[in-house]
């Protein structure tokens, strides 16, 4: 009886155990259904109920609006684009001329620093100072500021807007025309730096 005492012991041990296990796998699987059944139940809150669908009115009517001979299949004519130049040419030409084909010439390792031109408009020239000095030289009549957009990080002066009736010297690499004109009709001047 000795024997045997310590080895129920050990079996009643390996019983309990085992009921853990079991309850924490139980635990689990209903945490898992659980979480499952909230997702479905989202989906289904989400999806349009089934009478409100239009193919309720289809019912018994066979090809369901599709026609008998042509069939409702997945892409009778190509996905996409497919077919611009063959079986679609009269939509692409009618409704995207030169769609296809190229134009000008190629411009081989092409690097845009040389292109670099940041703009700016007459509009937004006097914004480059602060409003006290506006108001300081529009007091004085023998001298004018000097507004230097290429400090700015500006290189063309553009002639959208105007220009208070005000005279000024601005400094840029290059202007349009218009900016130009509406510069020296308020008096001012216009500097090219380098």
């Amino acid at each position: 009886t000795e024997r045997s005492h310590p080895a129920t012991v050990d079996g009643e041990k390996d019983e309990d155990r085992l009921g853990c296990e079991k309850s924490a796998q139980k635990l689990h699987r209903i945490g898992r259904e659980r979480e499952r059944g909230r997702g479905r139940r989202r989906r289904r809150e989400e999806r349009m109920p089934t009478r409100l669908h239009k193919n309720r009115k289809k019912r018994g009517h066979v090809s369901a609006g599709h026609g008998r001979i042509g069939k409702h299949r997945k892409h009778p004519d190509g996905r996409g684009n497919a077919g611009g130049m063959h079986h679609k040419r009269i939509m692409f030409d009618k409704y995207h001329p030169g769609y296809f084909g190229k134009v000008g010439m190629r411009y081989f390792h092409k690097t845009t620093n040389k292109f670099h031109c940041p703009t700016l408009n007459l509009d937004k020239v006097w914004t480059l100072v602060s409003e006290d000095t506006r108001k300081e030289y529009a007091a004085k009549t023998d001298v004018a500021p000097v507004i230097d957009v290429y400090k700015a990080g500006y290189f063309k002066v553009l002639g959208r807007g105007n220009l208070p009736q005000q005279p000024v010297i601005v400094k840029a690499k290059f202007f349009s025309k218009t900016a130009e004109k509406k510069i020296k009709a308020v008096g001012g001047t216009c500097v090219l730096t380098a």
